[in-house]
Parts: C-alpha cells; sequence; structure tokens
C-alpha cells in the first residue's frame, strides 16, 4: 500500500513525487512515456538554464531526480482507476493501491478526424463506458481503438450490448477482440439530432452510439470514469488541488490555467504539500 500514486511523469508528477518523497511518504510513480513535452525540441524560457534544453533533456533529469531521491517509478499504461476504501489502480502489467492518487498525465485526449465528428460530441460520441454504456443497453455501439484502452472500455461495454462493432480508424489491431472489426479509416459521422451512422471504408454502417477509446486514456479519462466533475474538458480542483472525490488529487495542464512547465511545477510542489497533509489528517 502506497501513500501516494502519482500517475504521470512530466514536470506536475515528477515534482510532486520529489516533495512528497522528502516528506517521507512512500510514493509510487508510474509513467509511460514523456507526453507532448517530450517532443518539444527547444525551451529557452524555464528558470536556471543559460543554454537550450530540450524537452525530453528537462524531463531525464526530472526523472533521475525523483530517484535519487527514491521515488519508486514504473513504466507502464495506467488503465483504470477504482475507489473504494483506499485507491486501486490497474495497469497493462498489475495493480497497485494507494491512500490518495494524484494525476497528472497532462491534457491529451484523442479524437477522430472524420468529417462530422466534432458536431457529435455529447449527441451520440462518448468518451466514457462507465458513464454511458447503460444508456445504450441492447442498441448498436460502435467502438474506436485498438489497444489496451479499447479492450477495457469493450469488457465494460459487454455487459450492457453484445451488438458491438469495434473501428480501428486504419490502426493495426494490438489486442485480442472478440467483437467484429472494421480496420478501415472512419470517413465520417453522420446523424440528424443524434449519430446514426459511420462511413468507413466506403461502407456505412448503422451505429446508436460510438465510444472513442483512441491510444491510452488521459486524466480527464480517469476523472470522468471515477466521477469527478470537469468543466471545458479539464478536470475541478480545490484550492488544495483535491476533486470532489476525497484523496483523488490533479496538477498540471489537466486542471487548466496556464499551459507552461513553471506553472505545472509550481503546480506539483502545491498538490504534494496538500496531499501531505491530507494524509496527516486521514490516518
Amino acid at each position: 500500500m502506497y501513500d501516494t500514486i502519482v500517475i504521470g511523469g512530466g514536470p506536475a508528477g515528477a515534482t510532486s513525487a520529489i516533495y512528497l518523497q522528502r516528506f517521507k511518504r512512500k510514493t509510487l510513480l508510474i509513467m509511460k512515456d514523456f507526453g507532448a513535452l517530450g517532443k518539444t525540441k527547444h525551451i529557452d524560457n524555464y528558470y536556471g538554464f543559460e543554454e537550450t534544453i530540450t524537452g525530453p533533456k528537462l524531463l531525464e533529469r526530472g526523472i533521475n531526480q525523483a530517484k535519487r531521491l527514491g521515488v519508486e517509478i514504473v513504466k507502464d499504461e495506467v488503465l483504470r482507476i477504482d475507489s473504494f476504501n483506499d485507491f486501486v489502480i490497474k495497469t497493462t502489467k498489475g495493480e497497485y493501491k494507494a491512500k490518495t492518487v494524484i494525476l497528472a498525465t497532462g491534457k491529451t485526449q484523442a479524437n477522430l478526424k472524420a468529417k462530422g465528428f466534432n458536431n457529435y460530441i455529447g449527441k451520440g460520441i462518448s468518451y466514457c463506458a462507465v458513464c454511458d454504456g447503460f444508456i445504450y443497453r441492447n442498441k448498436k455501439i460502435g467502438l474506436v481503438g485498438n489497444k489496451e484502452f479499447m479492450k477495457e472500455e469493450l469488457d465494460i461495454l459487454k455487459n450492457f450490448s453484445q451488438d458491438i462493432t469495434i473501428f480501428t480508424d486504419g490502426m493495426d489491431l494490438e489486442v485480442e477482440v472478440d467483437k467484429p472489426v472494421v480496420f478501415d479509416s472512419i470517413q465520417e459521422i453522420k446523424g440528424e439530432e443524434k449519430i446514426n451512422q459511420l462511413i468507413a471504408g466506403n461502407k456505412s454502417y448503422d451505429v446508436d452510439v460510438l465510444f472513442v477509446a483512441l491510444g491510452t486514456p488521459s486524466a480527464s479519462d480517469f476523472a470522468l470514469r471515477m466521477g469527478a466533475f470537469l468543466e471545458d474538458n479539464y478536470i475541478v480542483v480545490d484550492k488544495d488541488y483535491m476533486t470532489n472525490i476525497p484523496g483523488l488529487f490533479a496538477a498540471g495542464d489537466c486542471i487548466g490555467g496556464l499551459l507552461q512547465i513553471a506553472k505545472a511545477t509550481s503546480d506539483g510542489a502545491h498538490v504534494a504539500i496538500t496531499t501531505n497533509k491530507y494524509l496527516k489528517n486521514n490516518k
């Protein structure tokens, strides 16, 4: 059992893990990769660097600092977070338990480039099987994705309907599924007030809903599935960086505001201090 599990290895996540470790909290940081910042080639506006530094190099320094201080780091993909008395984090390799969780995976949500997609968000396009699966029980369900995240959503949706078609949107399927698969790219989404048809590979497919599970789940995806409040796809937190779910915190780009490294590291320090206080008050 960890005191805190931090999900995300960027500036907010690594900073929070460093602070918590210095508070002598048993801390685990789970990260898949370096995210968007890992693709940045030139950083000139971060305090303390005389020369330009790349995103990957800056992130590597932060992770190495966390390691030096004793933070346990696991490279893995988080699939689901469940909240009972404590938090259970399911990854592709296993499960971990913690008293508190900090979401710090940045702001990413994979969308389709298909014509008409944006017109039907909230009108038959959903990002949350747990939230909306029941609404579409015994309906024709489309599910787009090709990785473990998609399979996790499929397992949930099968509780509500057996009429499910997987769309990989032109990508290779990386997991085994027991439902029909369409490998063609989705070209267009049609409907009237709500979605009712997909066009993929110049063929039409009738659907009542399309669940999007592309790539890996973001902080907002985790929050939404757990019942945390979102506003404009950002996680809503209080002055202590805690969501409406006790013990679930968030920091960095996923909570909005200035999308800059300096702000993310500040969030990481702040959320670590308030998380430590929460742990003290909830022994």
